[in-house]
């Protein structure tokens, strides 16, 4: 098996620690140590936690957390997993096989393209349409696309980049098409809670008996350092990937597990994703008010979760070239839309601090008037 290059991934591992501002990721600011062991028994109690071997699959005190997300789950229902890249990696590797058709919906996390093909399957390309100032999902192009040589229907709610959020109505159209032919539909749900409005995305947890869920606590949490992800599937499935878990990382950290279960306590839980939307909410129109302020050069529908605004620009020049040249001659760093596919867009993150945010941004205004791109503020 030989893997294509992730280009976006490859990016930020080489380049984000190196920059003075990173605007690549689409999280928000994390949380520290002593915002979740914040008390001296929960220190005392992580202290004593013994550096082991959990269970592979997680605790069951996690996955009954995890389960209490999804309405009708239990524990035999999720695979705790390092991360949910090892979520989406594990779900791939265990149901795509060699000459299976995989739809995928794009604009997207480019991660399942990548292992779909070096799986032996052929991807097919769904895309969302902008339409009335929204990127929606196109039901009647999904519905032409899906035969039954498709093993798996890939989406990503909300959607990476464009921060949009499927609706229900979309997601029981999605089910029903993925019904006729039996495929599985594997739904990317990280950003899930990082909605500014406070509306939880529908999930599609429930609405199909092949619906698989990725999800975990990098994004709408704050939480990547520890690296825990989740599949919520039907159980005989969850089964199965455990054993394919055996073969990649085996087990998540003690520490991870147990600061995991403190972050899902329900009342923290609700803290946490509180925070986050407080810094969408101050950061939001800081990023917007830099973008309008900018006349015709910038066009991009609103986002309606995560810490992230998809950007077209309207300037001749590819969109890598004004990515690097912003890290080699101002330090700071973004994602180019080649990474999804779609020249002439940016990626562009405003989850971090207020100040730290505005100052990447003034990098990216010094560049883009070196340009002729727009005049200098």
């Amino acid at each position: 098996m030989k893997l294509e290059p992730f280009a976006m991934e490859r990016m930020q591992s080489t380049y984000e620690n190196q920059v003075a501002f990173n605007l690549s990721e689409s999280g928000v600011h994390p949380l520290r140590l002593g915002d979740l062991v914040d008390d001296a028994a929960a220190r005392e109690q992580l202290l004593a936690e013994p550096l082991r071997y959990i269970q592979s699959n997680g605790t069951v005190d996690l996955r009954t957390l995890i389960a209490g997300i999804y309405p009708g789950a239990t524990p035999d229902n999720i695979q705790v997993t390092n991360g949910g890249s090892e979520a989406n990696y594990v779900t791939t590797w265990r149901l795509v096989e060699p000459g299976d058709e995989v739809v995928l919906m794009v604009p997207n996390y480019m991660q399942t393209r990548g292992l779909a093909r070096a799986f032996g399957g052929t991807v097919k390309e769904w895309a969302l349409v902008l339409r009335g100032g929204a990127w929606q999902a196109d039901i009647d192009a999904l519905a032409a696309m899906v035969t039954p040589r498709t093993k798996l229907i890939i989406i990503c709610n909300p959607n990476n980049p464009t921060g949009a959020r499927i609706d229900a109505g979309a997601l029981d159209a999605i089910a029903k098409v993925a019904a006729k032919h039996g495929s599985w539909v594997l739904s990317d749900e990280i950003y899930r809670g990082a909605e500014r409005d406070g509306q939880e995305t529908p999930s599609m947890w429930g609405r199909y008996d092949r619906a698989i869920v990725t999800s975990g606590l990098s994004k709408a949490y704050g939480l990547p350092g520890l690296r825990i992800g989740w599949i919520a599937a039907p159980p005989q499935l969850v089964a199965s990937i455990w054993s394919y878990h055996d073969y990649t990382t085996i087990s998540p950290g003690a520490l991870s597990d147990a600061l995991a279960r403190r972050a899902l306590e329900p009342a923290r839980r609700a803290r946490i994703l509180e925070r986050t939307r407080s810094i969408l909410n101050t950061n939001y129109p800081i990023m917007t008010g830099w973008l309008d302020s900018h006349g015709t050069l910038f066009s991009y529908a609103v986002p309606d979760a995560g810490a992230i605004v998809y950007v077209q620009y309207h300037h001749p020049i590819n969109s890598t070239d004004l990515v690097n040249r912003l890290r080699e001659q101002k330090s700071a760093l973004i994602v180019p839309g080649d990474h999804f596919g779609m020249d002439g867009y940016l990626r562009i993150g405003f989850g971090d601090e207020t100040d730290y945010m505005r100052q990447g941004l003034n990098r990216l205004q010094e560049l883009l008037v070196e340009l002729g791109a727009t005049k200098a503020a």
